[in-house]
């Protein structure tokens, strides 16, 4: 953390105004890894400016793949004519920026035949571990060697499909299967596999590739590998994330956001809750463009109506339930809710531990280990605070406030914004990882807020 990695927030202001959202943060990195199959360019449009895209285009560029931008905004060419190998050293300048390099394993051993996994950052929510990546990709015939600076793995004999089921739909490991069935020999069969609208479209990226994968009814997908893969052109779904995060801020605020690029319907389940806890909606669609009219980018309107929000009770989950990344930014706003709120967190064990901050701001949240949605979860017989209890409508007030991850970073920006008198957030370049240009989408919106 740097001096100039503050951000002061004079707080007490309902945003206004009009902000746009690009592709998915959690598709985009993927879309990219992806390319290294092709044996032709890919071109990937609407790519936000984001930390995550930057690490990964270097991780791609140190591999042998030019990365060049497009005529338009946000628009990127991968050219994976020249994948070459890279060294441990160079791998390794990246390490704990990112959790991406697990992913480049199955398309280097397609392309080069080994690879190199460098110790993985990403955001402390949970250990997240990798066990099952290195036991899948073993399945397709990989041989791991660990070694102090992280893991070597190569491919002897090839990779071959084989049958999976995860013990958990994660979306890391149904990515990094994908990644490495489309070019296997053989079939592949991943049971329990997550089916997020960013996998889908992962999936969609593949396709347009040449690779032959049918999803199936109760989270079975099936791959059957192809001997090559060309590019693509394609352009990503919207980041839901960020959409909501912006929505959750116009309620917290008492404001009115409108979202250009967001999309109702990978955003269902989170305007259901969003009209339950007392915000307004207007959605938008897109247009496209026809002769003599130039079309019309959808949108949704966020905003709120006034008078007093409503206390919920939501348990996050696996697509198509509310997104873990959704939570943190919304409970800012349930602070303002009269009742009490009950938060269940059924992905991450140790996603609720950025509520001691909103306390110390007058929030009053009490997390507890037992499973306090409906249903019981994974976490319920193990030692995690995993639930919160909120109780409002709190006056919050400001404090200085140390970002611990991506998500309760933007949360805590939202509750400086959200509290009376001027707060200090430190460690704000982290939101930069998932959120493009954010301290001018605050300016646009009216924020009052400036760099230390």
């Amino acid at each position: 953390m740097t001096v100039n990695d503050v951000l002061t927030v004079h707080g007490g202001t309902p945003l206004h105004g009009r902000i746009r959202v690009r592709g998915a943060k959690n598709l985009i990195s993927k879309a990219m890894v992806a390319a290294l199959l092709g044996d032709a360019p890919s071109r990937l449009y609407d790519v936000p400016r984001i930390r995550d895209v930057e690490v990964v285009r270097g991780l791609l560029e140190l591999h042998g793949v030019r990365v060049s931008d497009g005529a338009e905004d946000g628009e990127l060419v991968l050219d994976p004519a020249n994948v070459a190998s890279a060294t441990s050293d160079e791998i390794n300048v990246h390490a704990g920026s990112s959790r991406i390099p697990i992913l480049f394993c199955g398309p280097l051993l397609h392309r080069l035949g080994h690879a190199f996994i460098p110790d993985l950052g990403g955001c402390h929510i949970g250990p997240r571990p990798i066990d099952f990546h290195i036991q899948a990709l073993r399945q397709f015939g990989a041989l791991v060697d660990k070694a102090p600076e992280g893991m070597h793995l190569t491919a002897p004999n090839g990779l071959h499909g084989t049958k999976l089921e995860l013990p958990y739909p994660s979306v890391g490991a149904t990515e990094q299967v994908l990644l490495t069935a489309v070019m296997a020999e053989g079939v592949t069969e991943l049971r329990n596999a997550a089916v997020e609208p960013e996998i889908i479209d992962l999936i969609c990226v593949l396709q347009k590739m040449g690779a032959i994968i049918k999803v199936h009814t109760d989270r079975v997908i099936e791959i059957q590998g192809v001997p090559r893969l060309g590019g693509y052109t394609h352009r990503p779904i919207p980041d839901r994330i960020e959409a909501a995060s912006w929505a959750a801020a116009a309620l917290a605020t008492g404001g009115d956001i409108e979202v250009l690029g967001a999309e109702q319907v990978d955003m269902m389940t989170f305007l259901n809750v969003f009209r339950s806890v007392g915000g307004a909606y207007e959605v938008t669609d897109m247009r496209p463009p026809r002769a003599g009219s130039p079309g019309q980018e959808g949108k949704i309107r966020f905003w709120h109506p006034g008078g007093e929000l409503k206390a919920v009770a939501l348990e996050t989950d696996v697509h198509p339930g509310f997104m873990t990344d959704w939570q943190q930014p919304l409970v800012v706003a349930l602070t303002q809710a009269r009742g009490l709120s009950i938060v269940h967190e059924t992905v991450y064990e140790q996603r609720l531990g950025y509520t001691e901050a909103l306390n110390s701001m007058g929030a009053t949240i009490q997390v507890y280990r037992d499973c306090l949605g409906g249903t019981p979860c994974r976490f319920g017989r193990r030692d995690f605070k995993h639930s919160a209890v909120i109780a409002g409508p709190s006056k919050l007030h400001a404090a200085d406030l140390v970002i611990p991850d991506l998500r309760a970073g933007f949360s805590h920006l939202i509750a400086a914004l959200a509290a009376e008198g001027t707060s200090r957030v430190y460690g704000v370049d982290l939101i930069n990882r998932g959120y493009e240009d954010f301290e001018a989408k605050l300016a646009a919106l009216g924020a009052h807020a400036e760099r230390a």
